[in-house]
């Protein structure tokens, strides 16, 4: 299994490069997501 992660300052064509590969059938685990969920109240990662 190939691991990639995409780092870099705002506006750098992160998310871009994310769906492009998304689209090319790559899973995809955005840690900006997991992180605005760990801090919703009420839920499992709460």
């Amino acid at each position: 299994m190939l691991v990639i992660g995409l780092t870099g300052s705002i506006g750098t064509g992160k998310s871009e490069a994310a769906r492009h590969l998304e689209a090319l059938g790559a899973s995809l685990i955005s840690a900006d997501q997991v992180g605005h969920e760990a801090y919703t109240p009420n839920t499992e990662a709460w």
